[in-house]
């Protein structure tokens, strides 16, 4: 939604006056902004869960690349703290705001069930957290199993507000592989030299596309091949022994960019995704869309006998698929070092399998290796029978410039995005609180099952003057337990692009995938109904289709919207409302007394 239809947004609200009560916030803010960043990669146990976590939304000073900037963090840390539970686990996060902004987050992952009161996005479930307010979010954690993460989800806070949740099995159970001996969270991100606060806001005044970044990182560091001389130092390290195997999870908190992922030397076997696990692979590479998660079993087994190098990159870069789009084309690197080998003297092997960043068929090779683990303990449960059909296209589009306003988006338009020709347009009321008092006027209950006219979507012939879309809130309302299949149709207007997606409250098992436009006809006799992956972030393919399914059984008001930032903040974005159920245990939670207020 524009900045400029958006309440107490922005800078702004750095003039209110704090709370007096809370002043004291403000002292620990302090110690914890300038005390010492504990790396989201150590070694992980699961004597580390903890069932209460106090976030401080405090702003930060960091450098990187040799530019010095504030950024929002969490207890003074970027990437954020690291949440770890067990299956079956809730957990509470008191979130005090010690920002100049509203913000709220998100428990990216977590179906959250009966219970969107927690989920986490602005507008949608809730008013954002003020400067000065504190909110405790209760996190339900019921079939999740592996690496999630959690972000802020409001604005593009998210940039430098996410860290990792590492979901441990139920106590008195195991991993249904060999426990590692070291688990190591690895977050993906990109880095802006500039505020990207202020980028958005200047997005949002002119019309025109948000600057791409200037750096690739993980776990907040773009490493030493992007301006070694500022970088080099604060390099990510894995330290490794040979023969001790090493979890990964990596996690994709990006907000622009797809990325390739792979470590010099080394093969990757994948286990897990978006916490559900996965019938084993071994990959020299992975590909992972923004909001999505790969647990990965790494095996240092080079020769110690100082016969091969001692160090080897870990290497990330940006998937890039709109080829008519400015794009980030660095490469960040970290360093795995054994450190039972003889010092090396040359530079660390580059992963040379990692694929170049316009290499659809690598992107696409990978991702159709996704199969989800089928045992006793880890069924699955594809529904055959589908109640509720939708095809759902996406595109970005325009939407006129305003009068007296000069636009810098196509043919002197402003940029806007769409699902079915519908660009979402969130309230000023939150659509959770509009539903449970029925305020009428909020939002509308007619999103489409189809787009309003049928045409060759893939097209890259499509004229830009037929790319406007309307504005609207408009929600999709579903009976409780229905099963919905939604096709995710990628269009050319404006340029064809692969586009990931994400549902809050459920995981699906993305049943199939393909290019061109979808055939109903046709293209269900390739679906996967055995042991498709059950995901929570699709990567809909380039001029291409995802057909999902899930059953409707978390009753509330969850958002589904691109994990591409900039393309939710133009309108790429809608909600399904659940209905509740006929008993106790199939209904909503009563709202919490103490939820912000808009």
């Amino acid at each position: 939604m524009p900045l400029e239809q958006r309440p107490t947004m922005g800078r702004s609200v750095a003039k209110n006056k704090m709370p007096s009560g809370l002043c004291w916030l403000l002292l620990i803010g302090m110690v914890l902004t300038f005390g010492v960043a504990a790396s989201p990669a150590q070694a992980a146990d699961s004597s580390k869960s903890s069932n209460h976590y106090d976030f401080y939304i405090t702003e930060t000073n960091v450098t990187r690349l040799c530019h010095e900037k504030t950024i929002l963090s969490v207890n003074g840390q970027f990437p954020g703290p690291t949440i770890y539970a067990h299956k079956e686990d809730v957990v509470t996060v008191n979130v005090y705001n010690l920002g100049y902004k509203n913000i709220t987050l998100h428990w990216h992952g977590i179906d959250q069930p009966r219970n969107p009161w927690s989920d986490g996005p602005e507008f949608i479930t809730m008013c954002p957290i003020q400067p000065g307010a504190n909110f405790t979010y209760q996190i339900i954690i019921t079939e999740e199993e592996g690496t999630l993460w959690w972000h802020a989800h409001s604005d593009f806070d998210r940039a430098t507000v996410h860290g990792a949740i590492v979901i441990y099995p139920k106590r008195g159970t195991v991993y249904p592989y060999t426990k590692p001996h070291k688990e190591v969270p690895i977050i993906l991100g990109e880095w802006w030299n500039a505020d990207v606060e202020q980028l958005l806001e200047e997005s949002q005044r002119t019309g025109g596309d948000v600057p791409i970044s200037n750096a690739t990182t993980i776990n907040g560091q773009p490493g030493d091949l992007i301006n070694p001389s500022c970088s080099k130092n604060g390099t990510f390290r894995m330290l490794v022994e040979h023969g001790k195997t090493c979890l990964l999870r990596v996690i994709n908190a990006g907000l622009t960019n797809e990325m390739f992922f792979a470590i010099a030397g080394h093969r990757l076997t994948v286990v897990g995704t978006d916490g559900r696990y996965l019938k084993p692979f071994t990959t020299d590479y992975i590909m992972i869309s923004p909001g999505q998660t790969f647990n990965m079993l790494l095996e240092p087994n080079r020769p110690t006998n100082g016969s091969s190098n001692s160090h080897y990159y870990i290497a990330a870069r940006p998937f890039v698929t709109n080829f008519n789009l400015a794009a980030d084309n660095t490469t960040a690197t970290g360093i795995l070092e054994y450190v039972d080998m003889p010092p090396f003297a040359g530079p660390p092997d580059f992963p040379n399998q990692l694929p170049a960043s316009r290499d659809i068929a690598a992107a696409t090779a990978y991702t159709g290796q996704l199969r989800s683990l089928v045992t006793k303990e880890h069924p699955v449960d594809v529904p055959t029978h589908v109640d509720e059909n939708m095809i759902v296209t996406i595109a970005v589009n325009t939407v006129p410039c305003g009068a007296n306003e000069t636009c810098d988006g196509p043919q002197g338009n402003r940029l806007a995005a769409s699902l079915n020709n519908v660009s979402f347009v969130s309230p000023v009321v939150d659509i959770l609180d509009a539903y449970y008092y029925s305020i009428h006027g909020v939002y509308e209950p007619d999103f489409p099952n189809k787009p309003p006219i049928m045409f060759n979507f893939t097209d890259p012939s499509f004229p830009v003057n037929q790319s406007f879309t309307k504005r609207g809130t408009k929600v999709k309302v579903v009976e409780y337990g229905a099963v919905v299949e939604v096709v995710f149709q990628d269009t050319a207007i404006l340029g064809a692009e692969a586009h990931p997606m994400h549902l809050h409250g459920f995981s699906f098992y993305v049943v199939g995938r393909g290019f061109g436009s979808f055939d109903k006809s046709k293209d269900p006799t390739s679906y996967n109904l055995v042991d498709p992956p059950y995901q929570n972030t699709v990567s809909v393919p380039k001029a291409g289709w995802a057909a999902i399914r899930f059953r409707a059984a978390n009753p509330g008001v969850w958002y589904m919207h691109c994990h591409f930032d900039r393309h939710t903040v133009w309108g790429m974005d809608t909600v399904f409302i659940v209905k509740n159920g006929k008993t106790p245990n199939t209904q909503m939670l009563p709202r919490p007394p103490n939820m912000p207020r808009c």
